[in-house]
């Protein structure tokens, strides 16, 4: 299965959990939460992914070094600093965060499958293969910087 490794943008993974999701919806039967609350909460989360996203592209960018999921070997810099501070995957952890805040809106427990499919295809077939790259390119600083930072949170 490694010819999926680094393949697939994640971006373009998430959108295929959310059409994913948004077909178990059309079937499965829905929560029963008033719009408000659903809306509400649905918006909050997605909020939260939104800024880790956001705060993990501007601590690349501010480290001049490649923001470029499927070529973790343009790497120029460790960043450890920040969001990278609080999660070694920011950007991933955000759309996890943007597919929870989707199956809060579709009011479909059944689509929850969607966010632990997506965490288990981007930890196989994205961050286990950038963590191999990552540390070939940084050495020791690779290993120590994973054992004070959690993969996502």
């Amino acid at each position: 299965m490694q010819s999926l490794e680094l393949k697939i943008p994640p971006p373009a993974v998430a959108v295929f959990f959310v059409l994913l999701m948004w077909g178990i919806s059309l079937f499965a039967p829905p929560w029963d939460v008033l719009a408000l609350a659903r809306i509400s909460v649905a918006l909050a989360i997605a909020a939260v992914g939104v800024a880790f996203s956001v705060l993990g592209v501007i601590g690349l960018r501010r480290a001049k070094t490649t923001v470029n999921p499927t070529k973790p070997a343009a790497s120029s810099s460790l960043v450890s600093s920040g969001v990278y501070s609080l999660t070694r995957n920011p950007m991933y952890l955000g759309l996890l965060f943007v597919l929870v805040s989707w199956a809060v809106f579709l009011s479909s427990p059944w689509a929850l499958l969607g966010p632990l499919l997506f965490a288990t295809y981007i930890g196989r077939f994205q961050i286990a293969p950038e963590e191999r790259v990552l540390s070939g390119l940084f050495g020791a600083a690779y290993p120590a910087y994973k054992a004070r930072v959690r993969r996502w949170l």
